[in-house]
């Protein structure tokens, strides 16, 4: 199969979304720094590369955040030529490959919110290079994760209030409020 990389870009300036057409990951592997990259053969690769702050994979994607000095027309070209390479020699996400599908847990409520963010929130936010997971629910208040683009993003908020907010309190009227838990 020869592999084709294809990038696009994400609301974040500072992350490039890389699409493979293959599944990288059921999931998504969040490596914020190069110390949480040990387990990542692939992702450890990548910050071997100086202009590299952030990796994040999910389906058939690698979100990468560059540094600041780094500038998007200097290194597109090699990194979407290391995650071609990277790729077609079946360079590993996580040493352990074992997978788990989405268990939800907690009250009925919970098990529904999860269920939401999971079937409505979760693919418009991969869509930008990103991923959201549930962390909790507390007298009205859902508290979620971004990750990957959506870590850091200015428009992040106005994501989490107007969408996803919009949205969970339409479907279940008990939810008052979305936040973010920072990273």
């Amino acid at each position: 199969m020869t592999i084709n990389v294809y990038t696009e870009q994400t609301p974040n300036p500072a992350t490039m979304k890389f699409m493979v057409n293959k599944l990288l990951i059921n999931g998504s592997e969040d490596f914020a720094t190069r110390e949480s990259a040990e387990h990542s053969p692939f992702a450890k690769e990548l910050f071997k590369f100086n202009f590299v702050n952030g990796v994040f994979f999910a389906s058939n994607f690698v979100t990468i955040t560059k540094t600041e000095d780094a500038e998007w027309n200097d290194i597109e070209a090699i990194l979407k030529e290391f995650v071609k390479g990277a790729v077609e020699s079946e360079l590993k996400i996580k040493d352990n490959t074992s997978e788990e599908t989405p268990a939800f847990e907690g009250t009925d409520l919970e098990v529904k919110i999860q269920q939401i963010l999971h079937d409505y929130v979760r693919p418009a936010v991969e869509q930008d290079g990103g991923a959201i997971s549930y962390k909790s629910f507390d007298e009205g208040v859902v508290t979620v994760e971004l990750r990957g683009s959506c870590s850091g993003c200015p428009s992040s908020t106005i994501t989490l209030k107007s969408g996803i907010q919009n949205l969970l309190q339409r479907m279940v009227p008990e939810v008052k409020e979305v936040v973010s838990e920072a990273l």
